[in-house]
């Protein structure tokens, strides 16, 4: 639970721009895990879910930025 308050209070701090550079990085990040899932099982599949998440924090973020302006 302290994760997940410490990253969106990160994500308060950044700029969309950098919000922007961060989904980019963290979607390439999940394809290679995911890649790398198949073909051989990953030690802890459980990250998958979690990068995943993150990912979704960050584009609700950005959508609630757009929303406000």
């Amino acid at each position: 639970m302290v994760k997940k308050v410490q990253l969106n209070n990160e994500l308060r701090s950044l700029s969309e721009s950098e919000l922007k550079a961060r989904v980019q990085e963290d979607m390439l990040r999940l394809k290679k895990l995911k890649f790398a899932h198949a073909i051989s099982p990953i030690e802890n599949p459980v990250s998958i879910r979690i990068l995943r998440k993150d990912v979704a924090r960050v584009q609700t973020e950005l959508k609630n930025r757009v929303i406000a302006q």
